[in-house]
């Protein structure tokens, strides 16, 4: 199957690793554009150098950039100023009790997983109005809709998420412009691939196992009772941005294993 993304730019935020880094190599194995983004250069320059190996693909670039500073957002746009695709897929998480979730987190969690994505799409998307042509996707969570009480300032910026993406589709009535958000639910990236392994070592017990325990106490409602891969996610992700899902807009779509019930 052809996506049809050989002439098109697209943007991946955090794209060094996990799902961020899945998307941008499967963009890249569609032959498109491909900058990635991480918040050091050095990073960034081995994973456009690791992707250009795997892919084949020679228009691999990168920019480096911490979305807590907007001087280093505003330097990515002079250097990057449009677009055709835009993955907001940067983003942070920590397990934190409520009362412990001081002012300042609530800012930082706010700046990063939700700004970055308005910033980006303030300069973008007007321009892909122009052309008539463009893709935004905000990679969201299963936390939006089922807020862990374990984390309960990451579920509301994953929320806020859904609010934007939505009313950013209603701009695009009558044009070739798509804004939608994606909803994983638990995925084995590389931070939480590590917080398995120290699990797994300070309990004794086996990946396996504290994977099996995971589902079973934290998450059981999931049908697929597994981390998903962030290839999987990924899959979902580059359709969004082809040209073959023009009437999907203004959607939430979920890959979270059938973890949450009923319609968003």
């Amino acid at each position: 199957m052809d996506f049809n993304l050989k002439n098109k730019t697209a943007l991946v935020t955090g794209s060094t690793a996990g799902i961020g880094f899945a998307i941008a190599k499967l963009l890249a194995g569609e032959g498109a554009t491909v900058y990635i983004n991480g918040r050091t250069s050095k990073k960034v320059d081995a994973v456009v150098k690791q992707l250009k190996e795997e892919t084949g693909n020679d228009k691999i670039d990168g920019i480096a950039c911490d979305f807590s500073k907007p001087d280093e957002i505003n330097n990515l746009l002079t250097q990057l100023p449009q677009v055709d695709i835009l993955v907001n897929n940067v983003g942070i998480f920590e397990p934190k009790a409520f009362k412990d979730i001081s002012d300042e987190d609530w800012f930082k969690f706010y700046e990063v997983n939700v700004l970055s994505g308005v910033r980006l799409s303030r300069t973008y998307f007007p321009e892909m109005l122009k052309k008539d042509w463009g893709r935004i996707i905000f990679i969201s969570s299963e936390s939006a809709v089922q807020i862990p009480a374990e984390m309960i300032h990451y579920g509301m910026t994953k929320t806020a998420q859904l609010a934007i993406s939505r009313g950013l589709a209603e701009l695009t009535k009558g044009t070739n412009v798509t804004v939608n958000s994606v909803l994983p639910g638990p995925t084995l990236s590389e931070g939480v691939g590590g917080f398995i392994d120290d699990l797994a070592k300070s309990q004794h017990k086996t990946k396996a196992e504290v994977e099996q325990d995971f589902f079973e106490h934290m998450r059981p409602t999931s049908l697929i009772q597994r981390f998903a891969s962030p290839e999987e996610i990924a899959n979902l992700v580059v359709y969004l941005c082809s040209t073959l899902s023009s009437a999907t807009n203004g959607a939430a779509l979920r890959v979270e294993g059938g973890l949450l019930k009923g319609a968003i």
